[in-house]
């Protein structure tokens, strides 16, 4: 399946990334597209679609665990 590339945002002093949700299966792929843009914490506003250990394994702390996107952990 073919997923939209990401598309940063920048205000002010802070950058945003806006990327699709991976699956456990193109995992590898989106890590390593995380820390080309040198992200340190992702922010998950869906439900989780993938294992987080191995991104956390990566230095990238996660948050925005839960289900329903209502609250972050």
């Amino acid at each position: 399946m073919n997923r939209p590339a990401p598309v940063e945002i920048s205000y002010e002093n802070m950058r945003f990334l806006i990327t699709h949700n991976p699956t456990n299966a193109t995992l590898n792929k989106f890590t390593e597209e995380l820390k080309k843009y040198g992200v340190t914490t992702l922010v998950r506003v869906c439900d989780a679609t993938y294992d987080k250990a191995p991104v956390e394994k990566e230095g990238i702390q996660v948050l925005g665990t839960c289900a329903g996107c209502t609250c972050f952990n």
